[in-house]
């Protein structure tokens, strides 16, 4: 199946989740997040802001930000098609943006070098056991990741329903190292950390 056909039909699942499942569920991917020693050891974790019905990152930055970790989340610039880092100090400096994702309000937006980042929280539709994913269709992702140093750890979070045999790589894809569901974590093993180990 192509990207596109794999997206449409995840999205299509995804959607018939219960919302206490998907806060259930979410609560539980959070809580195996915070016992890896990725999210022990980071100071700066990047983290997207989740929207409709996404696994629910709302808890996990706000819990973040009172264990005092550095939270950064990512503001979307539709006409280069990138991603900007920015620092959040309150999860109340979000406003509705691109795409009806809550992004900082203006006056908070404080953009940080992506070398300061220690961990990646990432998005997508769909993931397989190798590390890929298949995004929204934007492209955002994959142009932020090549540009994040190979030494940072990349975990993707989603739910069980979202982990297929195998997705269509490019070769831009950057693999993640992790992915976390409601059924347990998986390393992955094509994943950049899994190789350097």
């Amino acid at each position: 199946m192509d990207k596109k056909t794999i997206r449409e039909l995840i999205l299509q699942e995804r959607s018939k989740l219960s919302e206490s499942a998907r806060k259930s569920h979410s609560r539980k991917i959070i809580d195996l997040l915070k016992a890896t020693k990725y999210y022990k050891e980071a100071k700066v974790i990047m983290c997207f802001v989740s929207f409709n019905d996404e696994l629910d990152t709302h808890q996990f930055i706000k819990e973040a930000l009172l264990e005092g970790k550095r939270v950064i989340v990512p503001i979307t610039v539709q006409e280069t098609k990138k991603l900007i880092p920015s620092e959040l100090m309150d999860f109340k400096e979000l406003e509705p943006g691109y795409y009806n994702i809550l992004t900082p309000k203006k006056e908070f937006t404080r953009p940080i070098e992506q070398s300061d980042i220690d961990l990646v929280v990432v998005p997508g539709v769909a993931f397989d056991p190798y590390g890929y994913r298949v995004g929204y269709g934007g492209g955002y992702y994959d142009r932020f990741l090549i540009s994040i140093a190979k030494t940072v750890p990349k975990i993707a979070v989603g739910f069980g329903m979202q982990l297929v045999g195998r997705v269509p790589r490019e070769s831009f894809d950057v693999p993640v190292d992790m992915i976390i569901t409601e059924m347990g974590v998986t390393p992955c093993s094509e994943g950049l950390y899994e190789t350097r180990a």
